[in-house]
Order: C-alpha cells, then structure tokens, then sequence
C-alpha cells in the first residue's frame, strides 16, 4: 500500500501531522523567517502531499518525481499562504501542490498541445494560485475568465490542456470486487448491437430492390442529386423518379420491419 512505502527516503507510515493550532503558530513563525518552524512545517504537511500526487498515480510517472513536485507546491503554499485568512492551511495547500503537479504533468507530456495554448494555460495556473490567495478559496472557472480577460470556453479549454492522460483501466470505484475502470464507462452509441443489426438489414433490403430503383436511391441520398437531375441521367421523368422513389423506400421500411 502506498501509505506503508518509503517516497524519495521518507518512511511514509511515519509522517507526522500537525494540529490547526500548531500550524497556525508555525506558519507565522516561518514567514516571519524561522527556517526551523518551516521545516517542522514541511515535515508535518507531507502526508497532505502523498495524499494529493495519489490521484496522479499510474500515468507513467515515478511516485518519487511526483512526491518531489507535489513538495515544491508545498513550500510555495507555506510562503504565500495568509494566516489572516480564517482558512484551514489544508484549503489552500491541496490546489496549490495539485498546480505544481498539473504544471509538471503539462510541460513533460506525451501529449503535445499548441504554444498558444500552454501559454493560457500557464497564465490560468498563475491566476488560479493568486486568486487562491486573495479569495482563501479555489477560484471559479467564471472569477479566472473575468481576472485574465477571457471567455469561460477559452478558460476550460486551458484547464483541459493541462489534465494529465488517464488510463482506459484506470480503477473509478469499487465496493471490494472487481473495480469499476474508465474503460467501463465509456461506450460507443454509434455502433451498438441494435445499429449493427439495422444497417444490416437495411442492405439485405437495398440488394432485393430493382437495379434502377437502387440506382435513383444511390443517387438521391448518396450522391445528393435532385429529382430532376436524376430524371435526366435515368430518362424518366421528375414525376417516375419520384414515384419509384417512394416505392423504394416503402419497400425497405417493410423489409426493415418484417426483419
């Protein structure tokens, strides 16, 4: 189990925890310049970063590196956090080490996305810390679109660049059976069972029609001609073509029914 582990030399089963009052008291006392109370604060928040880099686990990445950045975000919370606020430090710790993971996540994947777009991206990350700060809460999507002067669309589309890839089998929930993966989840509606079975019925119906009328078919719905431009490659009239037309497709719905 991962909390039972040994991360970049740490024993994770150890971590210390701190209470609210502690951190409070340590929290001044490190921005006030006490290196010692900043590293019983380092020390006493790592469990809150193992607990956050465990929802980026399995995307290919070493727990080791993960647990690394998830500290960087950690020591920035620490410096920037305001003890004014009546916010638990925990608030405003979980998006701050969740930013910095992102932002390692965006600028070392697989996934390649526009110039353009990893430089929104990054603007919104800045953004969302500061607002953080400001608000002692996670920003809307709406307070990030009106701060940097841009359309909610362009916001969540920059969000998105930066959410790492997750696996098909990736484990949603489980009740102590068998889990529940992405993969189970997602499903294609345009090629179920029942639309396999009525396209292929519809071409057993189309192969019993005459040669002409599944040509005036083919070339009504397939080459998008009009009555009477099929009229005058077939030399029928507008009035035939419309005729077979009809008698054509009333034939199919039959045969598609009895099917």
């Amino acid at each position: 189990m991962l909390g039972k582990v040994e991360i970049c030399g740490v024993n994770t089963a150890q971590l210390k925890t701190l209470s609210n009052d502690e951190m409070n008291r340590l929290l001044r006392q490190a921005q006030a310049g006490n290196e010692h109370a900043r590293q019983q604060l380092i020390e006493g928040n790592l469990r809150l970063v193992l607990s956050v880099i465990q929802k980026f686990m399995g995307r290919g990445e070493q727990p080791d590196d993960l647990f690394q950045v998830g500290c960087v975000g950690l020591l920035k919370a620490i410096a920037n956090f305001n003890t004014g606020l009546d916010v638990r430090f925990s608030t405003y710790g979980v998006p701050m080490i969740e930013g910095e993971v992102k932002r390692y996540l965006r600028d070392y994947s697989a996934i390649r996305v526009s110039r353009s777009l990893r430089d929104t991206a990054y603007r919104v990350l800045q953004c969302k810390e500061k607002l953080s700060v400001t608000l002692g809460r996670e920003p809307t999507v709406q307070e990030l679109a009106d701060a940097l002067e841009l359309s909610v669309q362009a916001v969540n589309e920059a969000m998105d660049a930066m959410a790492a890839p997750v696996s098909l089998y990736e484990p949603v929930w489980s009740d102590g059976g068998d889990p529940l993966t992405v993969m189970d989840q997602v499903r294609d509606t345009r090629n179920t069972d029942d639309r396999w079975l009525e396209r292929l019925a519809l071409r057993e119906a189309i192969g019993k029609l005459g040669i002409r009328e599944r040509r005036i078919l083919g070339m009504r719905f397939f080459d998008c001609k009009t009555q009477t431009e099929v009229a005058s490659e077939v030399g029928i009239s507008q009035a035939q073509v419309s005729r077979l037309e009809k008698s054509a497709i009333s034939s199919l719905r039959k045969s598609i029914c009895v099917s």
